[in-house]
């Protein structure tokens, strides 16, 4: 089968399905799409909310909880372990199927009716304050992240310990503002890293040790912007650099920003990969366009956020954990294998269009199901009487689409509609990645949310904040700070400011959420760039000449994430290997 051109339906712009992306939509039984791979990705995104936390009563106890949805919403909220008892039962608000109006609108009528947990987690323990997270344990305000404890304000943060302020890193251990990194211990402030122990400031090392302020290093030990020391000569020259005054601090943050800027960026963070295309992967294999992911995963597409035993599948955010066939999901799989257009499911196989719904099989349009087979918008049916109606009701959303508010056509073979969503647009992580202001997102036809407005007033200045962390008083924790950017209020924890004593960090001026947005704005957007290594004796002085390139500029081509119109220096894995030692 050859490659074919498509017009989005959303953007207008053109895409192209390749032949493997034909035979993996045969594999799973689906029609091609009709968006394209960032509308799709956009779409997906709108059903989810990750960092909008409330306070709202839950809808079967009366108690006050922490939810992920709004006190206003139109939706039945349970306190999450209740949600997960045996006290109600799901297929008591089931639907027959209605042939004469579109599906889509009458999964928005389900979703109204059966109730939702107050927040994502499975199998958590003292992580109130998160969503879309797993197997925790201890976590504050974490949010998209799998295996953990004692971690606070984090992201993406799997497999990892006694952390803070982290986004998107791996098996990584009392670590404090780290970025895209993996098997880092004792490492602060640093970005695109592994294998690092006892080290600060680092970007782009692998593999040292005892190193402050360094880029481009490998293997390394007492190195301090990027020249080398003795121990003892190391271990007085940081006296130079107490981190645990806020002035000093910042300073080292500007320096490093500059030194960040004139290292060398390699064309992306890849790690023991093979035959691959994204950006931060490792232990990846056969697979396109891919970004934050890690740990055996294997011919996937679109992927982003997730991995860990991933295979064969396409278009997902937050997926994995020996799962596959996944296509057009978020917050799936979990020993699940065929899923198609699923939002928040673990486990089972063969479904459609599920939402929230755990250890299923052969199940279509359900919301909230556990453990149950053969059943079509929480209606149970025999395995005979499903089979026969699976086809028709396919067969109806080819002919009877879901027309949305702007006039886009949803039929079998497309993911949810935005408009549909339990979430408003600005709450959803869709706003990170694509931010719409007020305007637009009512232009579109989407929900909007008013934020709403703190009940806590300052009580300090962060102008009043000892300059250093070890004249920090622990009545600080009694203190509501104002944020130097948003002004929002904020505390410092207990367990914070033990941690940042510990590693003699001085206290934060920012808030959480502004903390989270600076790491998330250091971080590609997961979009590839195809561009010319940008290697030239001309313009930059190496360390040697490269022998593909003996003079002039480097004539190797790649994708990347980093666009065309930025600064960084962007050279191709042969150039870059030839110059990072």
């Amino acid at each position: 089968m050859n490659s074919e051109t498509k017009i989005c339906q959303n953007c207008k712009n053109q895409f192209t399905i390749e032949p493997d992306d034909f035979a993996f939509y045969e594999k799973i039984d689906v029609p091609a799409p009709t968006f394209c791979p960032e509308c799709r990705m956009q779409r997906r995104m709108a059903f989810r909310n990750e960092r909008s936390l409330f306070r709202r009563k839950c809808d079967f106890s009366g108690q006050e909880i922490i939810s992920g949805f709004a006190p206003d919403s139109p939706f039945t909220v349970y306190e999450r372990d209740i949600w997960w008892s045996d006290k109600w039962d799901s297929l008591d608000h089931g639907l027959e199927y209605n042939f004469k109006e579109p599906f889509f609108k009458q999964f928005r009528k389900l979703l109204e009716r059966v109730p939702v947990p107050s927040v994502f987690n499975a199998r958590t323990t003292n992580t109130e304050y998160s969503n879309h997270t797993g197997e925790y344990k201890n976590g504050y305000l974490v949010f998209a992240s799998w295996t953990g404890e004692n971690i606070t304000y984090a992201s993406r943060c799997s497999f990892s310990k006694d952390c803070m302020d982290v986004y998107s890193v791996f098996h990584c251990e009392l670590c404090y503002e780290a970025i895209t990194s993996m098997k880092l211990y004792r490492t602060l402030f640093s970005q695109n890293c592994g294998d690092c122990t006892e080290s600060a400031f680092l970007f782009d090392c692998r593999g040292c040790n005892n190193c402050f302020g360094c880029t481009n290093l490998r293997n390394k030990s007492y190195y301090i912007f990027n020249k080398p020391y003795s121990k003892e000569e190391y271990q007085n020259k940081l006296k130079e650099f107490d981190i645990g005054s806020y002035e000093t601090l910042e300073k080292m943050k500007q320096r490093v920003a500059k030194m960040k800027l004139g290292a060398l960026h390699k064309y992306a963070n890849i790690i023991n990969c093979q035959n691959v295309t994204g950006d931060n992967l490792a232990n990846v294999a056969n697979s396109s366009a891919c970004f934050d992911i890690a740990d055996k995963v294997r011919d996937c597409k679109y992927i982003i956020n997730g991995g860990f035993n991933l295979e064969d599948s396409y278009d997902g955010y937050g997926v994995g954990e020996h799962a596959e066939l996944l296509y057009e999901a978020f917050d799936a799989g979990v020993q699940g294998t065929k899923f198609r257009f699923a939002a928040i499911v673990y486990g089972g196989h063969d479904v459609h269009y599920l939402y929230n719904s755990y250890g299923c099989d052969h199940c279509f349009g359900c919301i909230g199901l556990q453990n149950k087979s053969y059943c079509i918008l929480n209606k149970q049916y025999s395995k005979e009487e499903y089979n026969l109606l699976l086809p028709r009701i396919i067969k109806h959303m080819e002919e009877t689409p879901y027309i949305d508010k702007k006039g886009r056509e949803h039929r079998y073979g497309e993911f949810f509609p935005i408009e549909i969503s339990p979430f408003a647009y600005n709450e959803s992580i869709a706003q990170d990645y694509f931010p719409l202001s007020r305007e637009e997102i009512q232009k579109e036809k989407y929900q909007y949310r008013e934020p709403i407005s703190p009940t806590h007033k300052p009580t300090m200045r962060v102008e009043d904040l000892p300059d250093h962390v070890k004249n920090v008083k622990d009545s600080i924790v009694d203190e509501v700070i104002g944020c130097r950017n948003c002004g929002q209020p904020y505390r410092i924890l207990r367990r914070e400011l033990d941690f940042l004593k510990q590693l003699n960090i001085a206290l934060p001026r920012f808030c959480s959420e502004c903390r989270h947005l600076e790491r998330f704005g250091k971080v590609n957007f997961p979009r590839l760039h195809h561009r010319q290594c940008l290697c030239d004796y001309k313009v930059y002085k190496n360390v040697t000449k490269h022998r593909h390139h003996p003079e002039g500029r480097c004539p190797n081509e790649f994708e990347t994430s980093y666009a065309p119109e930025r600064k960084e220096i962007v050279y191709c894995e042969q150039c870059y290997q030839s110059e990072v030692v």
